[in-house]
Parts: structure tokens; C-alpha cells; sequence
């Protein structure tokens, strides 16, 4: 029997999304799985109702210094424990520092090594130090892709063999294809969509390359064009979202783009389902939950052909060049109206996402928390 802390501070939050969600799905699937071994759950404040219950071998710590948890938060739990873990988790690039416990760490994708210009200094900072930190004192590292791994390698010089690639899920039993004409149409009377439509899930910020995908859509007729998420630059300096915002105004399409902000999971798979395609062109993903989600609804989806989402997307979706508008405006064309291309994507799609899902992850971050 192995005890095993976590950081647990990513997935008690609020409208889960990118590591947020991770973390929590792991959290959940771990407690379902393993009820060999001892878990001890590191948390900022009282945990949120839908992540598991304390029972024998799963606890939650609340944290008695809250700022700088990495500094000094929880090194200090770590040094004031009787019975130290055997091992110690983050589902983030954040290691603890001051501590000789082993550790693992999760590297999500180094986005901010190749386009360093679209952080905020702030940001850039922190990533920089904290991930090179993580990975130079982790024992062993999940990543969530076969590309991210390879990444890690050229730039970091980790060995290969410390790596273990563990993909992400979807939630099966909300993102399906669903039928229900109704319920689709009460959702986008709700979010103000009307007509034919194509689908953007994910955080409005430069690296979604969201700016070139509102500017495919300026010569496109009878076709609206739904981006699902949040501006997270929102107070904070120089994160460029305030451009995404206003480019529909400044093409004089703004009739075409449609902002919802963010929409909850059940209401999301509705909306989905109701789109003609999902797209998501950005110029770097180390993994894109969003993807695999619109494969499960058999919406066909448009990526880039860069990074990890050919890796991700297989044969089930349309490849692009991001910086190619005239790419992007075709791909939208073909799935919009190619009835035959868009039921064959569409049922690949839901082949392809099936390879996909939260209980697989979270025995391979089992499998390397026993024996790290």
C-alpha cells in the first residue's frame, strides 16, 4: 500500500475547465478505482460537494497557509507530518519546493517555450520557472500527449523512459448524440443562436488563433460561427483578448459571431449537438478536451494540422493549416454543406473518441504513483 498526496487545489473550483477539469476527473476516477492504497488530498479551502467523500484511505488537508502554497503551504505540511507520503502528485506543472518526498509532476503541453509573445509577462514568468522547476525535480511526469512527451524531451533533455503519456476523457454520459430536437433548440433560443452554425469551445486567448478564424467567416453566408468560452484575460494586462472581442465589430460581421461566454457541460453536449461543426485552429494544443467531446456528440470537427490534434483527431476530422484563412474558410464550407463528408467524419468521430476516457487516465497515473 502506497500513501499519496495530492494536490488537489486545481480541481476545487468553479466552471472546471483545461486543468481544472483534469485534476477533478482524476480525483473522481482515482477514488472509484483504487481503494488499495492511501490518499491524502491537499486543498485550499473546504472541498466542493461533488468531489469524492472522505472515507478510509481518502482524506482532505486544508491548508493553515493558504499563499504561496508551493513555497510555503505545503512544504510545511510536508515537513510537519508524522507519516510522510511515499509519493507526492501534482495534476499541474507546481512541485513544492523544500521537500525530499518523491514527486510527480504534470506537463500539460511548453506552449510558452514557442509562443512566448501571446502570455502575459506575469504568465511567461511563471511558467517558465515553475515547469523547468517541476520537471528537473519530478521523479517521474504525466503528459497528455505523445507530442507533448517529444517536446519534453528536445527542451528539457528528461529521459523518455520518465515520461508516461496519459490522455484525457470525456464524460460519456453527457457528451453523446443526442436527438432530442427540443431540448436543442430551448438551448440555443437560450444563448441567442439561430440558423446553421459552427462550434469553438475553449479559452478566448491568442493561441486559439481565434482572430483568423472570425476573419474566415467574413465571406460566408448563411452560416454563424458560436465561440464557447471564457476571457480569462479579463483584469489582467496585455492577455490580447480585448482584439478577439472586437474583431466581428471592426469586419462589420458581427451579426455572424456569436459569444456565450461559458455554458455548463450539460448544456454544452445540447448546443453541440445542435452545430453543423466544431473547429478548433489554434496554433498550439497539448491535448484539446473539446475535440474529443464533439467526436462523442458526432458533430465532425476542424483542427490544425499542428502539434497534438492530428494525433488526437486521427482519420475522424478535417485538418487545416492555422495560418492559412483561405484553409480554415473552405474546411468550414465542406462541413457545412457536404452532407456525405460530415456523415463520415461524424461517425468516425465517435469511433475515435471512444479511444478516450477519464478511468483510462487515471489507471495510468495509478499505475505510476505505485511504483515511481
Amino acid at each position: 500500500m502506497k500513501n499519496i498526496w495530492i494536490d488537489g487545489i486545481e480541481a476545487n473550483v468553479k466552471d472546471r475547465l483545461g486543468s481544472n477539469q483534469v485534476a477533478f476527473e482524476l480525483l473522481k476516477n482515482l477514488a472509484e478505482i483504487d481503494k488499495k492504497n492511501s490518499y491524502t488530498i491537499i486543498l485550499a479551502n473546504e472541498p466542493f460537494s461533488d468531489l469524492p467523500k472522505e472515507r478510509e484511505g481518502w482524506q482532505y488537508k486544508i491548508l493553515k497557509i493558504k499563499k504561496l502554497k508551493n513555497i510555503l503551504g505545503i512544504p510545511l505540511e510536508l515537513k510537519l507530518t508524522k507519516i510522510k507520503p511515499d509519493v507526492y502528485f501534482s495534476p499541474s506543472h507546481y512541485l513544492p519546493r523544500f521537500s525530499k518526498v518523491k514527486k510527480v509532476a504534470t506537463i500539460f503541453d511548453l506552449a510558452f517555450l514557442h509562443f512566448p509573445k501571446l502570455f502575459t509577462k506575469t504568465d511567461l514568468i511563471k511558467l517558465t520557472t515553475w515547469t523547468k522547476y517541476s520537471i528537473q525535480n519530478s521523479n517521474h511526469l504525466i503528459t497528455i500527449s505523445n507530442f507533448s512527451k517529444k517536446d519534453i524531451i528536445k527542451n528539457y533533455n528528461f529521459p523518455k523512459e520518465k515520461i508516461t503519456v496519459a490522455y484525457p476523457g470525456h464524460n460519456f454520459s453527457i457528451f453523446k448524440v443526442i436527438k432530442d430536437q427540443n431540448k436543442i433548440l430551448q438551448i440555443k433560443n437560450k444563448y441567442k443562436v439561430s440558423g446553421d452554425f459552427i462550434i469553438f469551445i475553449g479559452t478566448i486567448q491568442p493561441r486559439k488563433n481565434l482572430i483568423r478564424l472570425i476573419e474566415s467567416f467574413k465571406n460566408i453566408d448563411n452560416l454563424k460561427l458560436v465561440i464557447v468560452g471564457k476571457s480569462f484575460g479579463e483584469g489582467r494586462e496585455g492577455w490580447m483578448f480585448e482584439d478577439i472581442l472586437n474583431k466581428p465589430r471592426q469586419l462589420l460581421i458581427e451579426g455572424k459571431i456569436i459569444f456565450t461566454g461559458f455554458i455548463p457541460d450539460e448544456e454544452l453536449a445540447l448546443l453541440l449537438n445542435g452545430a453543423k461543426a466544431f473547429i478548433l485552429p489554434s496554433l498550439y494544443e497539448g491535448f484539446g478536451i473539446p475535440v474529443v467531446d464533439a467526436m462523442a456528440c458526432g458533430i465532425p470537427v476542424i483542427v490544425s494540422n499542428v502539434s497534438s490534434l492530428p494525433e488526437i483527431v486521427g482519420n475522424a476530422g478535417l485538418l487545416v493549416d492555422p495560418y492559412s484563412s483561405d484553409q480554415i474558410e473552405q474546411a468550414i464550407r465542406t462541413l457545412a454543406w457536404d452532407k456525405k463528408i460530415n456523415l463520415k467524419l461524424s461517425k468516425a468521430g465517435i469511433k475515435q473518441a471512444q479511444k478516450f476516457s477519464w478511468k483510462k487516465m487515471a489507471k495510468k497515473v495509478k499505475e505510476v504513483l505505485e511504483t515511481v
